[in-house]
This record gives structure tokens, C-alpha cells and sequence, in this order.
């Protein structure tokens, strides 16, 4: 499985438009290579150089496995247009919270999981509960990784 971007390549710099800098609007990503048993996938998007603890930025969790992107400026809220639900940030928000480190260059990782089942669980669950519900059900997984740096 693959996923990508066109806003930044693998390992490359997310532009300030999709961070607390700029718009703070999320990134359009495409995957491909789905299993065929795909039943559902999950995105995970995360910063494990925050001070502390690993920073959610962005959960989402029963995207159809028919759908192969999300577009730019998804919004904040239970559900997605095209399927799926959403999961609170560590902003205690529901939807994407972009980059916004305090210090330094900071990576975000964003996981594509692929999962044998639907979730089905209620929107603004956290990472570590879709986490433990997806555990033995992941197909495959992708990882595209952007980092980011503030501008003084």
C-alpha cells in the first residue's frame, strides 16, 4: 500500500498552508495497493518529537475501502463526505489540527492502516482506542512522513 501526497513528497517540508502558520487546513493525500479484503481503512496522523508525548494532529477511522483519497480542507466534525468519522486531536478537537511545533523541526507522520472490518466506533474516540480496536485486524499499512519547522 502506498500513500502520497501532492502538497509534499515523502520526507520533504509540509507548506505553512496546511499548518497553524498558514490555513491549517489538512493536506490532500491518494493511496493505492488496497488488500483486496479491505473492509474499511483508518488515518492516523502524529508528531513523536512533541514535548512529552507523541501529538495527535489528526484521526479518522471507517473510510470506505472504495475511496482512494481525501481532498484538501477536509472539516472538522463527526463525519467526512466521503465516508468515514472522525477521532479527536490531541487539540481536543474533532478533525485535522495541523503542525504547530513549539521548537525545532518536527516530523508528522500520517499511517494508513487497512483493516479487515468497520470500526464502528462513535465519532471523537481517541488514537489509543482506535488503536486497540484495530489490533489483529490491519491488513497493511502506509506511511508518508512531512516535517515541519515555524517560521520566527
Amino acid at each position: 500500500m502506498k500513500l502520497t501526497s501532492s502538497a509534499f513528497v515523502d520526507n520533504g517540508l509540509i507548506p505553512a498552508k496546511y499548518t497553524c502558520d498558514g490555513a491549517d487546513i489538512s493536506p490532500p493525500l491518494n493511496w493505492d495497493e488496497i488488500p483486496p479484503n479491505t473492509q474499511s481503512l483508518a488515518l492516523i496522523v502524529d508528531d513523536p518529537d512533541a514535548p512529552k508525548m507523541t501529538f495527535v494532529h489528526w484521526v479518522i477511522y471507517d473510510i470506505p475501502s472504495s475511496v482512494n483519497q481525501l481532498p484538501e480542507k477536509i472539516v472538522g466534525g463527526k463525519t467526512i463526505p466521503m465516508g468515514g468519522i472522525q477521532g479527536k486531536n490531541d487539540f481536543g478537537k474533532l478533525g485535522y489540527g495541523g503542525p504547530c511545533p513549539p521548537s525545532g523541526t518536527h516530523r508528522y507522520f500520517f499511517h494508513l492502516y487497512a483493516l479487515d472490518k468497520k470500526l464502528n466506533l462513535e465519532p471523537g474516540v481517541s488514537k489509543n482506542q482506535i488503536l486497540t480496536a484495530m489490533a489483529g485486524h490491519v491488513l497493511a499499512k502506509a506511511e508518508l512522513m512531512g516535517k515541519y519547522q515555524r517560521q520566527s
